[in-house]
């Protein structure tokens, strides 16, 4: 059997920088207003936005520059300090979901950069009682 050639081979590939980073102004944007998640954030979502964009790139598939700039990500670690839910982890889907559709990637890409996200936020549950 021989393999045909994939012509992109990574979710980063397939989004690329510049529809990543206008998702995730649009993601943010929609936390901002969401009141079951907003409080978990700086009133500044700049520095988030970066980091991340920076996370998301490696997560998808491209450079690692979350790794080069804050070194491994420790997703659960780091974010233990915050009371995450399911409350949470709906919202932030919820918002992630919204700007995907408001995004212009197509819509496989777009349910499978969801699904991917789904199973982190999942992962991040760190009150499962809430």
């Amino acid at each position: 059997m021989q393999l045909q050639p994939i012509e992109y081979a990574t979710l980063y590939d397939r989004i690329g920088a510049v529809r990543l980073r206008r998702l995730l102004e649009d993601f943010y944007a929609r936390v901002a207003l969401n009141p079951d998640i907003a409080p978990l954030f700086p009133e500044d979502l700049s520095e988030t936005i970066d980091r991340q964009e920076a996370f998301m790139t490696g997560f998808f598939g491209g450079p690692p520059l979350y790794f080069e700039r804050y070194g491994h990500p420790r997703l659960r670690m780091r974010h233990m300090r915050f009371p995450i839910g399911q409350t949470q982890a709906r919202a932030w889907l919820a918002c992630m979901h919204a700007a995907l559709e408001a995004s212009d990637l197509e819509p496989d890409l777009q349910r499978e950069v969801y699904a991917a996200l789904a199973r982190t936020a999942v992962h991040m549950i760190n009150q499962p009682g809430a």
